[in-house]
């Protein structure tokens, strides 16, 4: 089976996405349409109520031509009169309701930055990290508007509903259509004993961590940059349009098109990119949703932790791990703690069950009733497909703290705003173009062997790898720009 994701209301998808009990219609509040006011009364057509009192008899003779001039004066300025009340009636409650109306729609849409960032603690200090990825993005005038756009953003149409009962939000002009090759993901969900996996990379020097990167958590990350042989070539495996910059509190759209422009036909065919997009649909996003995990769907993530495991992000990973005496030096029990770490259900929104590592850091989840908002959802490739059926609109970029660092098409690691689903995203940072492998790698030996804030650099990048705990789970991770 083939999928091309070129629009929101594709057969395969619509048929995956609407046959899945997960993906329920999440009900997405709608503008109400005023209706325009009533047309003004011609101001020169008079009842007989509002008309003035005219002689019913004349005297013998006609009245004077001075009695004759205060007449014509009298009716021109009760004329003047009910035209002005008329109007002045009128304008000021339409202006009313014109205002209303656009209050209204901003106020769906949009949390201010005070409501995004405020919220008291609640017992589990949920509200502190699935926050925390919106506070850093206060860049407070480092770099004006005017010097990023250079031209004026067309308006979006009104929004659509897709057949699948999403909200299709994305109307920019349509790119290259996508394979998604799918016919192979039903082999995922038999038991991981019996299905075919990548050969093992070779041990080599290269996955044995040095003295100094024991000693130093930033060298490590450096090395699993360095040893993410999957990671993508910018213009040679993909292509993005950061489009224009923006503060966190604008409210123009400065993207003129999607974020990807294309990716390469075979990205996704690589093994562990495909099992990685085959859990992505595993999860109802909506916060407080308690998961219903099926056994194919455990053997899924089984065996996407069995490939993921013999790359050389997580070979380094584990031997990292089991010289410090973090892990047991047993390799099948450390594939065992990956997949608990980030498969295990735990609560969230009040619901046990609800939500998970996997879930809120790569899938997302809507969070919220009425004023809604958009946690996780740091990972490039499930941006990608989302966008790809309509249902991500990207925004624009949010301006680095430092002026005139800004992000191109061959950058890796952005700060972003978009919508998912017609919920805004104020702020987001994510990788682009990085492996499954090394993404899992990165938060792992920062959970176990960093702390909340893990200053660090690799490749061009120095990074503010952000993780947070809930017990002996990831509550959240994602990497914050810091140059």
């Amino acid at each position: 089976m083939t999928q091309i994701l070129n629009s929101p209301t594709t057969n395969d998808d619509q048929h995956k996405l609407s046959a899945n009990p997960k993906w329920p219609s999440p009900e997405v509040p709608t503008r109400q349409i005023q209706p325009n006011p009533s047309a003004i009364t011609d101001p020169l057509t008079f009842s007989s109520s509002s008309s003035p009192s005219l002689p019913h008899t004349f005297n013998d003779h006609f009245p004077s031509p001075h009695s004759m001039e205060g007449l014509i004066k009298g009716l021109i300025d009760v004329a003047i009169d009910l035209a002005g009340g008329h109007h002045n009636a009128q304008h000021p409650n339409q202006e009313q309701e014109q205002d209303e109306s656009r209050q209204t729609h901003d106020e769906r849409s949009r949390s201010t930055w005070a409501e995004v960032v405020a919220g008291e603690q609640d017992d589990e200090g949920q509200n502190r990290w699935d926050n925390d990825d919106q506070r850093y993005g206060s860049n407070e005038g480092q770099v004006s508007e005017e010097e990023s756009r250079s031209r004026v953003r067309p308006q979006k149409d009104e929004q659509a509903h897709n057949s699948d009962g999403w909200q299709t939000v994305q109307t920019k002009p349509s790119r290259k259509p996508q394979k998604v090759h799918m016919d192979h993901w039903d082999g995922y969900k038999r038991h991981p004993s019996q299905q075919d996996y990548s050969e093992e990379v070779e041990d080599s020097a290269q996955q044995e961590p040095s003295e100094d990167e024991l000693a130093d958590l930033s060298q490590a990350c450096d090395k699993l940059w360095q040893i993410d042989f999957n990671r993508l070539v910018p213009e040679k495996d993909y292509q993005i349009d950061c489009g224009e910059g923006k503060k966190v509190y604008s409210k123009e759209d400065m993207a003129a098109g999607t974020l990807f422009t294309w990716l390469g036909d075979d990205v996704l065919r690589r093994p562990t990119f495909s099992r990685f997009c085959s859990l992505l649909d595993n999860y109802n996003p909506h916060e407080g949703y308690k998961e219903q995990v099926t056994n194919e769907e455990r053997q899924e993530q089984a065996a996407f932790i069995e490939e993921i495991s013999r790359t050389a992000p997580i070979k380094y990973l584990y031997k990292y791990l089991s010289y410090k005496r973090i892990v047991s030096e047993d390799y099948t029990e450390f594939k065992r703690l990956l997949e608990n770490l980030w498969f295990t259900l735990y609560g969230r929104g009040g619901t046990s069950g609800s939500s998970s590592a996997f879930e809120h850091v790569f899938v997302g989840e809507i969070k919220g009733h009425g004023e809604q908002q958009v946690s996780g959802f740091h990972n490039w490739l499930q941006f990608y497909l989302e966008e790809a059926k309509g249902r991500v609109d990207y925004q624009g970029y949010i301006f680095p703290r430092r002026r005139g660092l800004l992000p191109d098409s061959e950058t890796q690691l952005l700060t972003i705003q978009f919508e998912w689903n017609g919920v805004l995203k104020s702020v987001s940072s994510s990788f682009i173009g990085v492996s499954p492998e090394f993404e899992v790698a990165l938060y792992t030996l920062c959970f176990y062997a960093g702390g909340e804030d893990n200053h660090v650099r690799f490749g061009p990048y120095d990074v503010n790898v952000k993780c947070y705990h809930l017990g002996n789970k990831i509550g959240s991770a994602f990497p914050i720009a810091e140059n």
